[in-house]
C-alpha cells in the first residue's frame, strides 16, 4: 500500500527539480510559487457536462447508517452510496482507518478536510482518495465549478496531487479510479500530466484485465465525463463487463453499464444481445434504485432506443411514482422526456405529479414546467391541479419564461380545451408579453401559440392583422420555396375563426396561396380521424334507421376545410335525401362520431381541435349531432342502437324516408 507522507513532502518541496533547474537553494516561499504555477494549469473552469458521475467513497458501512453527516454527494441520494464506501473500506480494516473515515464524513469544507489530514504523519492511498473525494463533494455543493484559488494554493492539497502524479502504479485499483473520478469532477485539465498519468495507468491495467467490475464501471463513467479516447477504451470496458455475471453487479454498476453503452449509442446494434440480457435482468434491481439512478436509467433507455424493454419501463414507471417528490428538476425533466418517448403514463404517476407541481410550481425550473405541460398535452391528460398551478405561475413569473417556453406552456390549454379559474388574468398577461416582445417570438412559435389560444375561444384578435400580414408570412416561410402544410392549416383555421367568431375583425385577409383545402394532414392533423370500428357500429344502425346506405355519406369534405364524419341531407319538408342529391337541400346534419382519441384521456371532455370543429360547423349552418363512444358502448342490442340514433338525429323533426 502506498503511503503519502505529507509532512515529508512539504519539507522536500525545495528538492523538486523543474526544467533542469535546482530548487534546493531557493527560499521556501519561492518554491511554493513555482509549485503553484505548475499546479494551477491542472485545473480549469469547464461548462457543466450532460453526464452526472456517481461518487465513490471510502466510508465504513456502519458509519453511513449512524452518522447524519455521512460522506455522500450533497446533491444526490444517500442510500445509493453505501457500497461505494465499502469498496474503499476493503483495503482498510483497522480501527484507525475507521476513525479517519468517521471524522472525515463530519467535515463540511475543503479547508476542514485539508486541516484534518495535515495532522497525520502518513496517509494510506485509500485515505488519500477518500480525502480527495470529500473535497470534491463539499466543493460540488455550490455548483459545477472549479476549485477556489485558496484550495489550489494549499500546500497539503498540492502534496496530495503530486503524490498521485508521481506514483500511480503504486495505487490500488479502487484508489486509482476513485482519485481519477474526483479529479475529473474538480475540472482537472485533461492535458495535465497529473490526469494523463492516472488515465494511462488505468488504461494499462484495463488492457491487462486487472480491474474489477465496480472499478470498470467507475472508470467508464469517468472517461465519459472526460470525453477521453472516444469509444475505443469504452468498448474494451464493455467487452470485459460482458464476461461478468450480472448477478454480481450492484444497482449502481448496472446503471453505470447503461450509461457506458449510452456513450457508444452508435454501436447499439452490435451490443443489442448484451443489452437484451441487461434489460431482462434490470427489473430485479429497480426497487433498489435511487431517484437519480432511475432518471439515468430511463435516459439511457431513450438514447439506446430500447422500446422493446417495456417490462423494465413499466416497472421503472411504478417506482417513479414514489420518487416524484424527491427528483431534482433535471431528473424530473428527464423522466418526463422518457415517458413521452415510450408513450408511458398511468394515473398514479399523474396524481404524484399533481401533488408535486401544485406544491412547488413557483420554484420549479421553467424547463420542468414546460416538460410537465408537454407531457399533459401529449398524453391528453386534463389535470386541473397542474394546469391551474402552471397558469398561476405564469401570471406571477412570466418574465422567467423564454418565448419558446411560453408557447410550450400555453399550447396544452388549447389542446385540452381548458380555461383555468384565472383565465382572464392569464390571457391578459400573455397579451402584455406579446405586445412587449412580439418581435422576439420566432414566427412558427408565435403561430402555434396564437392558434392554440383560438381553440378554446380566446381569440388573438389584436394580433391577427400582424400574422396575416405578407411580411410576417414571408418571415414564416423563411428561405423555403413554400410554407409547410401544417403552418398553412393553422393559418387557415385562424382566418376561419376570424370570419366566423370575430365579425368585428376588419384587418387583412389571408392570401389564397397560404390556405389549405382540408385540415386533415398526413403528419399532424388539425382533426382527429374517425374511429373506424365505431363507425362500423354506427353504420349498421343508420342503415336500419334510414333504410339504405344511399341516405348518408361518410367522410365528406366541406368547402370550409373540415371533414364531416357522416353527412345526412334533409329537404324543406324533412325528407331524407340521397347523398348524391345536391339541390333543394334545406338542412345538413353533421354526425360527429367521436372515439376515445377525440377526448382527454379517461374523460368525456372534448379536445380543443374537436371543440372548435363542432363550433365552426354550427356557425356554418350544420346541425351537429355528437355520437360519443361512451354512449354507443352502453347500448346492448341492435334495436337499442336504432332507437338511440333516432333520438339523436330526429328528436325535433318529423322525418320521412
Amino acid at each position: 500500500m502506498a503511503l503519502i507522507t505529507l509532512r515529508k513532502n512539504l519539507y522536500r518541496l525545495s528538492d523538486f527539480r523543474m526544467h533542469g533547474a535546482a530548487l534546493k537553494s531557493q527560499p521556501l516561499n519561492h518554491v511554493h510559487k513555482v509549485v503553484k504555477e505548475r499546479l494551477c494549469p491542472w485545473f480549469c473552469s469547464r461548462q457543466p457536462e450532460p453526464f452526472r458521475i456517481r461518487f465513490h467513497h471510502a466510508h465504513c458501512k456502519k458509519f453511513n447508517s449512524k452518522n447524519g453527516n455521512d460522506l455522500h454527494p450533497l446533491s444526490g441520494p444517500v442510500f445509493s452510496q453505501i457500497s461505494d464506501w465499502v469498496r474503499l473500506e476493503q483495503n482498510v480494516k483497522n480501527g484507525e482507518s475507521q476513525t479517519f473515515y468517521k471524522r472525515l464524513s463530519n467535515l463540511t469544507s475543503s479547508e476542514e478536510v485539508l486541516s484534518f489530514i495535515s495532522t497525520m504523519e502518513t496517509l494510506p492511498d485509500t485515505m488519500a482518495a477518500g480525502a480527495l473525494q470529500r473535497i470534491c463533494e463539499v466543493e460540488k455543493k455550490d455548483g459545477d465549478q472549479g476549485l477556489p484559488k485558496e484550495i489550489l494554493e494549499n500546500s497539503i492539497f498540492q502534496a496530495l496531487c503530486f503524490q498521485l502524479e508521481k506514483e500511480p502504479s503504486q495505487l490500488s485499483n479502487t484508489t486509482l479510479v476513485t482519485a481519477l473520478q474526483a479529479l475529473i469532477l474538480l475540472h482537472v485539465d485533461p492535458q495535465s500530466s497529473l490526469l494523463l498519468n492516472l488515465v494511462a495507468e488505468c488504461q494499462n491495467r484495463l488492457k491487462k484485465g486487472g480491474l474489477e467490475v465496480p472499478n470498470l464501471c467507475v472508470l467508464g463513467e469517468s472517461l465519459i465525463r472526460l470525453h477521453s479516447s472516444g469509444c475505443v477504451t469504452l468498448e474494451l470496458i464493455i467487452n470485459q463487463l460482458q464476461g461478468e455475471k450480472l448477478e454480481t453487479f450492484t444497482p449502481e454498476d448496472i446503471v453505470a453499464l447503461y450509461r457506458i453503452l449510452q456513450a457508444c449509442a452508435e454501436k447499439v446494434d452490435e451490443h443489442q444481445t448484451f443489452l437484451n440480457k441487461i434489460n431482462n435482468f434490470s427489473p430485479s434491481i429497480v426497487s433498489n434504485l435511487s431517484p437519480k439512478l432511475i432518471s439515468q436509467m430511463l435516459t439511457a433507455l431513450v438514447v439506446l432506443d430500447q422500446s422493446q424493454a417495456f417490462p423494465l419501463i413499466i416497472k421503472l414507471g411504478r417506482y417513479v411514482v414514489r420518487h416524484v417528490p424527491y427528483f431534482t428538476n433535471e431528473e424530473l425533466r428527464r423522466v418526463l422526456e422518457a415517458f413521452m418517448y415510450f408513450g408511458y403514463h398511468d394515473r398514479f404517476f399523474t396524481k404524484a405529479l399533481e401533488n408535486r407541481v401544485a406544491a412547488v410550481c413557483l420554484t420549479l425550473d421553467p424547463e420542468v414546467v414546460c416538460g410537465v405541460m408537454e407531457y399533459c398535452g401529449r398524453k391528453r391528460i386534463l389535470s386541473k391541479p397542474i394546469l391551474n398551478a402552471v397558469a398561476e405561475t405564469f401570471v406571477c413569473q412570466s418574465e422567467k419564461f423564454s418565448p419558446s417556453q411560453i408557447s410550450a406552456l400555453m399550447e396544452p390549454f388549447g389542446k385540452l380545451n381548458y380555461l383555468p379559474p384565472n383565465a382572464s388574468a392569464l390571457f391578459r398577461k400573455l397579451e402584455n408579453v406579446l405586445f412587449t416582445h412580439f418581435n422576439y417570438f420566432p414566427p412558427e412559435t408565435l403561430l402555434k401559440l396564437l392558434h392554440s389560444c383560438s381553440l378554446n375561444e380566446c381569440h388573438p384578435v389584436n394580433f391577427m392583422a400582424k400574422i396575416f400580414n405578407p411580411f410576417f408570412l414571408q418571415r414564416l416561410q423563411g428561405e423555403e420555396s413554400h410554407l409547410d402544410r401544417l403552418s398553412r392549416a393553422r393559418l387557415t383555421q385562424l382566418f376561419l375563426t376570424a370570419v366566423l367568431e370575430c365579425p368585428f375583425y376588419k384587418g387583412p385577409k389571408l392570401l389564397r396561396k397560404y390556405q389549405v383545402k382540408s385540415f386533415v394532414t398526413p403528419c399532424c392533423s388539425l382533426e382527429t380521424p374517425m374511429d373506424s370500428q365505431l363507425y362500423k357500429s354506427v353504420k349498421i344502425g343508420l342503415i336500419d334507421l334510414l333504410g339504405a346506405k344511399l341516405y348518408f355519406a361518410p367522410k365528406v369534405l366541406t368547402p370550409y376545410c373540415y371533414t364531416v364524419d357522416v353527412e345526412i341531407k334533409l329537404d324543406e319538408e324533412g325528407f331524407v335525401l340521397p347523398f348524391t342529391v345536391n339541390e333543394d337541400i334545406h338542412e345538413r346534419i353533421a354526425l360527429c362520431i367521436d372515439g376515445p382519441k377525440r377526448f382527454c384521456s379517461n374523460s368525456k371532455h372534448l379536445l380543443g381541435k374537436e371543440a372548435i370543429k363542432q363550433r365552426h360547423l354550427r356557425l356554418l349552418g350544420y346541425q351537429v349531432v355528437q355520437i360519443p363512444y361512451y354512449e354507443i358502448g352502453m347500448l346492448k342490442s341492435r334495436r337499442e342502437l336504432v332507437e338511440y340514433l333516432q333520438r339523436k338525429l330526429f328528436s325535433q323533426n318529423t322525418v320521412h324516408w
